[in-house]
């Protein structure tokens, strides 16, 4: 269900474009469900025009400056807008709602996809709550705040990106080479949702194919009472399979005989039904889906620790995806182009995908769900860097922010407080990504970016998630621990690494090959890259000879896995596969997928 809405929008002009970009109207800003896994009937798109204001950090705006396309970041073109937004200032928005009819005597729930990065929001004019992160969902009930008319919602965003040590990955306010333009407020959909007062609030969802079942969790709006019964139903092809039930409180175990497991092969996905019922009478009811499957590492005949998918060892050839559009910036133009850069990636005959320091929409994952590619999920990196205003903005009540000058800052990791945000953003993270079948790995660190304990973390991150493996540190300070050996290695021949320590051996990013497409890139002039070919030829001989002669050599050594940086360029960064606007496959797709297949027929 959504509001309708017909005001004068167009993109910011003069900009690198995507072919979807003429496809976005404030009417369809990205109108599909935005929760694949915890889906109801009934619920209200709030995207499309919303009025904003940039001011300084202490000052509530008197009016408005025009309007935004929400749920396109304010630099964005797709915004409308297209300006940065500095350290000291806030960046609002305002719109209205009404709620339907039909929605009374249930809860109503404000979901956030994701806001770059501390947020509040008021209803009415009174604080409905806020959050602190830029990457997560968040939820706010707004049950007693809202009226039978016409509702307002202001929501108030302060994102100092590299000044303040937050998580950020590769944003910047100096876009230059490897590092990207920044990214601030809504970037995810936003939408109303009514539940019942006894409703389901989020499931955890743990296949275990070893005992061909699936662990089913539920937190309920309110404590569990008596006599609420959880029951759950799992379908094939429109065929239920198998039922359970059992008390609102408790783990369902659901058995899935002889179950069909998901693979890149077979990308099988169960649908699943899960109601709350009370007295013989359901009170909620979702759908969702799940994959049977097991990523461990394992060793092989010969003794050699491999990277294992459903107990058997799987070569993952991957590629470095930042998730950056030239149009959108974090947010991808339309639905159908967030699917093809996860569809683009199979073709190309890769069968994983690293995400980097990104976490993307719900949708992302459910395409790469049912495409059958493995991801591997980093976490988002931040720290360095300091808060160069020298005082903290503490919101109040609606419009009201005190400044206090306690010379305040923020020396990246070193900072107790900074590290306890990273470690809750990292948990935030694990939660909302726990049900996806098909991410694969965790990395809480890339590199050196505010690493800091690598070794607990890991630990941590084992302990939370077992049913996952780590990669501690992507690339740099290898702390010796866990099951995997991850190195970087670009300008030099690839190679098997010293001190494996009886780990799981990835090159968890190589390559870097570049090639400059004109007409296709962000700024003329200024781009960067590591390998540089001066035509689609030399990339291809380049690129044959580091798959053939470098890496598969490399596979019956040890080497379980590889991630090609990178899938697209990326601004100023032309080491892509593709051009930034998705309009050129730098290689033959047709040559690449069977030399791809030539190196996964070499590593079994």
């Amino acid at each position: 269900m959504e509001e309708k809405q017909s005001r004068a929008w167009e993109p910011v002009q003069g900009k690198l474009m995507t072919r979807w970009a003429r496809d976005v109207s404030p009417d369809n800003a990205l109108p599909e469900y935005p929760r694949p896994q915890l889906v109801r009937e009934q619920w209200m798109n709030l995207n499309g025009l919303w009025d904003y204001a940039i001011r300084p950090l202490e000052m509530e705006p008197a009016e408005y400056d025009g309007q935004i396309l929400v749920p396109f970041p304010l630099e964005s073109a797709l915004s409308g807008v297209g300006k940065p937004l500095r350290p000291d200032q806030r960046l609002w928005y305002r719109r209205t709602f009404e709620v339907p009819e039909g929605w009374g005597g249930q809860r109503l729930l404000l979901h956030f996809g994701a806001v770059d990065w501390q947020t509040e929001v008021w209803i009415n004019r009174q604080r409905a709550g806020g959050h602190t992160g830029g990457y997560c969902p968040f939820t706010l009930e707004i049950t007693d705040l809202v009226n039978g008319g016409s509702n307002e919602i202001v929501v108030a965003v302060w994102d100092p990106t590299e000044t303040y040590g937050q998580e950020r990955g590769k944003q910047t306010l100096r876009p230059k080479g490897l590092f990207y333009t920044a990214v601030s407020g809504i970037w995810q959909t936003v939408w109303l949702e009514p539940v019942p007062q006894q409703g389901i609030r989020s499931l955890k969802l743990t296949p275990d194919m070893d005992r061909q079942e699936l662990r089913i969790q539920i937190q309920a709006n309110d404590e569990p009472a008596d006599e609420l019964i959880l029951e759950a139903a799992a379908y094939e092809k429109g065929i239920r399979i198998a039922y359970g039930r059992c008390r609102s409180g408790e783990s369902l175990r659901l058995q899935i005989e002889h179950p069909r497991l998901w693979s890149p092969d077979d990308p099988f996905l169960y649908d699943l039904k899960v109601q709350l019922v009370e007295q013989g009478e359901p009170v909620d009811t979702v759908e969702s889906y799940f994959g049977m499957r097991a990523f461990n590492v394992e060793k092989d005949g010969a003794g050699v620790p491999r990277l294992c998918l459903n107990h058997e060892p799987v070569f993952q050839h991957g590629i470095l995806d930042q998730g950056y559009w030239p149009d959108g910036l974090y947010t991808a133009p339309t639905d159908e182009a967030l699917a093809y850069d996860v569809m683009l990636t199979k073709k190309l005959g890769f069968n994983m995908t690293r995400k980097h320091i990104k976490v993307e929409p719900a949708r992302w994952y459910y395409h790469c769900d049912r495409a059958g590619l493995i991801v591997w999920q980093d976490m988002i990196n931040g720290g360095g860097g300091w808060n160069h205003l020298h005082h903290i903005i503490l919101p109040n009540a609606f419009g009201a922010f005190k400044v206090r000058d306690d010379k305040y800052k923020v020396m990246g990791r070193e900072d107790p407080a900074n590290r306890e945000q990273y470690k809750a953003e990292l948990k935030e993270m694990v939660d909302a990504l726990h049900n996806v079948p098909s991410i694969g790995m965790w990395v809480p660190f890339n590199e050196a970016w505010g690493q800091f304990d690598a070794a607990g973390t890991a630990a941590w991150l084992t302990a939370y998630d077992p049913t996952r493996p780590v990669d501690h540190a992507s690339g740099w300070h290898d702390q010796e621990v866990g099951d995997i050996k991850s190195v970087h290695i670009y300008f030099r021949k690839l190679r098997m690494p010293n001190r494996i320590k009886g780990r799981a051996v990835v090159i968890s990013e190589y390559g870097g090959y570049s090639l400059l497409e004109r007409g296709h890139v962000w700024q003329e002039g200024k781009e960067v890259g590591y390998k540089r070919c001066a035509s689609r030829e030399e990339l291809q001989h380049a690129y044959g000879r580091l798959i053939r002669e470098q890496l598969l050599p490399l596979v019956g050594k040890g080497v379980c896995a590889a991630v090609y940086t990178q899938l697209t360029d990326v601004e100023t960064e032309i080491n892509g596969l593709v051009t930034y606007d998705r309009e050129v496959v730098k290689l033959d797709s047709g040559w690449i997928t069977e030399l791809h297949n030539e190196l996964r027929k070499g590593s079994r």
